[in-house]
């Protein structure tokens, strides 16, 4: 079963990673995601992140001044049909600090993952394997797809 089967018509938290690859037309992942990024962009799935993610993927494009590349994370995270990119709030800090101590995961990776659980996904998408020891919500490894 593919990405697509697992994901479509639900609701999914996604990570930095997928983004970065999809963006930036990554030939390992690209194909695998596109459908993905279509049925958010039709609204048939449903996608959250956190800001986490518009810092992180806007590093790189800033610190290499494309401002054209950053304008374009921006845009698609903060005005994406099917996606929205949400503040942290206090409860999903709660949450963070909760899943920290219960996992040793790191600050960023906490608050999106508890941005998973706070929104109600049904599945968090990412590519780091470190997030396989958490069980609170299914975790989905691009990896494991390919």
């Amino acid at each position: 079963m593919g990405l697509i089967d697992e994901i479509s018509g639900s609701k999914i938290c996604i990570d930095t990673a997928p983004f970065v690859y999809f963006i930036e037309n990554n030939p390992k992942y690209f194909a695998m995601l596109e459908p993905l990024f279509s049925e958010i962009d039709a609204e048939k799935t449903n996608a959250v992140t956190s800001t986490i993610t518009l810092l992180e993927v806007m590093v790189l494009p800033l610190k290499n001044n494309d401002k054209a590349l950053a304008d374009k994370y921006r845009d698609i995270l903060l005005n994406s049909a099917g996606l929205t990119t949400h503040e942290v709030s206090h409860d999903m800090a709660g949450m963070a600090a909760r899943l920290r101590a219960k996992y040793s995961i790191r600050t960023p990776d906490a608050i999106q993952i508890a941005t998973g659980i706070i929104l109600e996904a049904d599945a968090f998408l990412t590519n780091d394997i470190n997030f396989k020891k958490v069980n609170d919500i299914k975790v989905f490894i691009l990896d494991d797809f390919l």
